[in-house]
């Protein structure tokens, strides 16, 4: 950073009558850490960082290697539009680096700049821009709805309707721009679409969005939740991502002569996504709950093939509008919001270069209803599915070469371990099922 750059956040911080930083950073699990620092020490932190004790934070350092230094990141620089304690505070987000200055292998938002890294030397910035849906519940304890709302109702104004548009109005002063917002399928369920950018920048706003929406419901005395599925029979919560590749200004993943305007790099990228679907699956949805989204009939895909107006397609290319090229683009629809965005991001990218590098060819799409096919149907074309929980989907992670190398071996060792704990205590638990369909007859 240089000094100039130093002065100016300095300036900032000073007009703003900031007292207080907090330094993010994130697990390998996806959840946001945080600790303050006073503005004198501000200067010092970011010339040096601020030393803390890695052995505690999941998927970090083992006790012999405890210590971490959390630098914090200039060009995130934003102001709390709540105040804390009667104070201003800001907040920036931060690489981990060891103690020598090297960045630290295990750091999320280290493992997503390697991997832009390596698209930036084939010529490409990586855009995306998530959908992330969740639901509004009157307490954490339970999931007892605000709404009953469907997909883009406009409902009487209600506690759910503010407590969007305060969400939005928030993230607007964090500095991060908001598409649209609207009620999603599910009761009570709703979802705040953020606008399209570099994927770095999306993954720190995405970790925002998730805190803000979570803080504003909490100032009203109401729980939100990005749990992928939270009620039974009812929508689960997706993040699906939009995803491009820009070389210099123009869109790579477009070609006005192609019947459905995708270049041949686009095409390679979708193959990409759908040859290591499986494989990434693990990180893009990453708990036992994540799989109970997954299943047919609620819009969540399930078969591993693309379309364009297919929706129970994985992948689906938008239609391409006359004069928005820029705008070509492929969706995921795989992902859920309670993923570690820096991780899905990385792995999503790397399926896609390799299918690049290596010219996968892409097959035809589907157009008709998948969960309508029957399985010799699916076969005969060659239609595959996702796995069917979390323990198939850490099983086809531990085989994939891909994974390991874009996660680097200590992430990629410590996350299938911890998954395989999580896998083993949930299938031990006796649930509400179990004793309400079993206990009276058995």
């Amino acid at each position: 950073m240089s000094d100039k750059h130093k002065e100016e956040v300095l300036r900032e911080i000073k007009e703003k009558k900031i007292k207080f930083v907090h330094l993010w950073f994130t697990d390998v699990l996806g959840f946001l850490k945080s600790f303050a620092i006073t503005v004198e020490e501000l200067s010092k932190a970011m010339t040096e960082g601020m030393g803390f004790d890695g052995s505690s934070i999941q998927g970090f350092a083992r006790i012999q290697e405890s210590d971490m230094v959390a630098m914090p990141d200039p060009t995130t620089l934003q102001i709390l539009p709540w105040r804390s304690g009667g104070q201003n505070v800001a907040v920036m987000f931060c690489d981990v680096l060891n103690p020598d200055g090297s960045p630290y292998e295990c750091d999320p938002r280290y493992v997503l700049k390697k991997n832009l890294k390596r698209a930036e030397e084939m010529g490409y910035t990586f855009y995306v821009g998530p959908e992330l849906e969740y639901y509004y519940f009157q307490s954490p304890e339970s999931p007892e709805i605000l709404d009953k709302g469907t997909y883009f109702d406009m409902t009487p104004l209600d506690l759910a309707i503010d407590l969007r548009k305060e969400t939005v109005l928030t993230l607007e002063k964090f500095g991060i721009g908001v598409e649209c917002s609207h009620h999603e399928v599910g009761p009570s369920q709703h979802e705040i679409d953020l606008r399209y950018t570099d994927a770095l920048r999306m993954a720190d706003n995405v970790m925002t969005y998730r805190l803000v929406v979570k803080e504003t419901a909490q100032l009203h005395n109401v729980h939100a939740s990005f749990m992928p599925k939270p009620l039974f029979g009812e929508a689960g919560s997706g993040m699906h991502t939009h995803q491009s590749l820009l070389k210099g200004d123009k869109n790579a993943f477009f070609d006005p002569k192609d019947e459905y305007h995708l270049s041949e790099t686009a095409k390679a990228y979708v193959a990409g996504l759908l040859k290591h679907a499986k494989e990434i699956c693990a990180i893009t949805n990453q708990w036992v709950n994540s799989y109970k989204r997954l299943v047919s009939g609620y819009e969540a895909p399930v078969y591993i093939c693309w379309a364009q107006r297919n929706r129970s397609a994985l992948v689906r290319v938008p239609m391409y509008k006359p004069g928005k090229e820029k705008s070509t683009r492929v969706e995921l629809r795989s992902p859920d919001p309670a993923c570690n965005p820096y991780l899905a991001f990385a792995v999503m990218l790397a399926a896609g270069l390799e299918g690049i590098e290596k010219g996968y060819k892409l097959p035809e799409p589907v157009t008709n209803n998948i969960y309508e096919m029957t399985n010799e149907e699916k076969e005969k074309i060659g239609i595959e599915a996702l796995p069917e929980d979390l323990y198939e989907a850490i099983k086809e992670m531990e085989e994939s070469e891909l994974v390991k190398r874009t996660l680097g071996d200590q992430v990629f060792n410590w996350f299938i371990r911890n998954k395989k704990l999580e896998w083993d205590l949930y299938r031990g638990q006796i649930t509400s099922y179990e004793l309400k369909k079993y206990l009276p007859i058995l």
